[in-house]
Order: C-alpha cells, then structure tokens, then sequence
C-alpha cells in the first residue's frame, strides 16, 4: 500500500516498526527496532520511496506575480527601517502580511 508522509506520521512507533519489518529496502532501515520515532520515519520514507515533505500547489493566482509583488514592497520595506519612516513601514508590512495570507488562502492540499 502507498502511503504518504502525514499518514506515516500519524502512526504509532509500533506500527511504523511494523512496516518497516516488511519494507523491501532493508538498508534504509537497518536498526529500526532501536530507532525512535523522529529518526525510523525518514528512513521509512527512504525505504517506501515516499516524499518527505508534502508540497502544497497554489491554484487560482498568480503566484509568481505575487511573489514579484513582495519583494518590491521588502525592498520599500528595508528603505522605510533605514529611513525610520514608522508610517511607510506599516504600510509596507501590511501590504506583505495581505499578500502572503492570499497566496497561502489558494493552498490546494
């Protein structure tokens, strides 16, 4: 059966052990009965072939173009600290927070 990271991560220590009893890529988790949680689940990921991370895609923006976006508004951002402008940088700082809460409200899991 495939698995994915979060599904491994949501197992016991026991039920990891158990599949990594029968996991065909022995190496990769050579010891794994005197392995703890944090170390057998990378090596169980190895083993099965399963991402560690999990990537979430963006769908409906323009992700770049917001990206572009935020990074002219860090560089008015930076000029506003060196300046010591309170005003320009709040501004700033809001304009980066609305944009980073867009692109992570389009998150597709």
């Amino acid at each position: 059966m495939a698995y994915s990271y979060h599904e491994l991560k949501e197992k016991t220590i026991q039920e990891l052990r158990e599949l990594a009893k029968g996991a065909e890529n022995q190496e990769a988790v050579q010891g794994f009965s005197q392995m703890n949680k944090e170390h057998l689940l990378p090596a169980l990921c190895k083993a099965l072939g399963v991402a560690i991370h999990e990537h979430h895609d963006v769908v409906g923006i323009d992700k770049p173009g917001i990206k572009a976006q935020m990074r002219e508004l860090k560089k008015k951002r930076d000029a506003a600290v060196e300046a010591h402008d309170s005003g320009t940088l709040k501004v700033a700082r809001r304009q980066i927070h609305r944009l980073n809460r867009q692109i992570r409200a389009h998150v597709a899991p």
